[in-house]
């Protein structure tokens, strides 16, 4: 193996963390802001780049910073290495409820493709890189535009997606249709495109919005029950609309009949 082998354990539910045990020499790369905890004897260092260890350059780093910077990330990538004599541990969180999910690219034919800001922390090796989506179509009503992130590699990699995560393997010319939001992650002979959900009706009144994602196996794809999207346009419809709001009754009945007649709360 080109990456290093790291050991892992899941603790928690709908707040996952990851442990990562370490052996002396053995390094993890993770998301800037990820940390959530490390013992001593653990050396971090901030790095420009995938943290896949492959640039040779200056320009090579710069370049692979750029691109990271293309998928709404970080310029920069955080290494956490043993350097101590025993077994070390390292932990990363979830930013928002739902679930961490290993990924063991060796059993992927070495490649992920998931939605940008899938990626949470891998082994040492794992160079985290863009994909473009070539048809125009899946660019522009995709959910997740033109670029998605690249897993390549052969070790151990983590992503989290939001709420309850499903793993389906399709078969050769089996289809599934997903919303757009939904899809975390699929290998790379999975055949993506998105379709128009069909009928006027449907499509302005069915709440679903506009398009589907289809996915054509054979390939695995991963399905996230709660989309960070979904989450925070419900979070924000609920908030207070405006300043002062959140003391005068809003939700009750009396502070909508108030609404209703034009009332002054004051």
């Amino acid at each position: 193996m080109n990456t290093h082998e790291i050991d892992y354990k899941l603790y928690g539910d709908d707040m996952q963390f990851v442990e990562v045990e370490l052996d002396p020499g053995e390094t993890v790369i993770a998301e800037a802001g990820s940390l959530m905890m490390m013992e001593d004897q653990i050396r971090m260092e901030t790095i420009f780049g995938d943290g896949s260890g492959k640039q040779s350059s200056f320009m090579d780093k710069l370049i692979g910073a750029g691109k990271r910077l293309i998928t709404g990330e970080s310029l920069f990538m955080t290494t956490f290495t043993n350097e101590g004599m025993g077994k070390r541990h390292v932990s990363f969180a979830s930013p928002y409820p739902g679930k961490i999910i290993p990924m063991d690219l060796s059993e992927l034919n070495g490649k992920l493709i998931c939605q940008k800001d899938a990626f949470l922390a891998a082994a040492k090796g794992v160079s985290v890189g863009i994909e473009f989506q070539k048809r125009i179509g899946t660019g522009f009503f995709g959910g997740e535009g033109f670029i998605m992130q690249k897993l390549e590699g052969d070790g151990l990699a983590f992503i989290h997606a939001g709420g309850t995560i499903q793993r389906k393997d399709l078969g050769p010319g089996e289809v599934l249709r997903v919303d757009t939001g939904c899809l975390v992650a699929m290998t790379s002979d999975v055949d993506y495109n998105i379709e128009f959900v069909g009928g006027i009706k449907t499509a302005l009144f069915g709440g679903e919005g506009l398009f589907f994602a289809t996915l054509r196996g054979p390939g695995s794809v991963w399905i996230q029950s709660l989309p960070f999207s979904r989450l925070a346009s419900r979070v924000f419809a609920a908030a207070p609309q405006r300043p002062g709001s959140e003391s005068k009754g809003e939700g009750s009945l009396a502070g909508g009949l108030f609404d209703l007649l034009g009332g002054d709360r004051r």
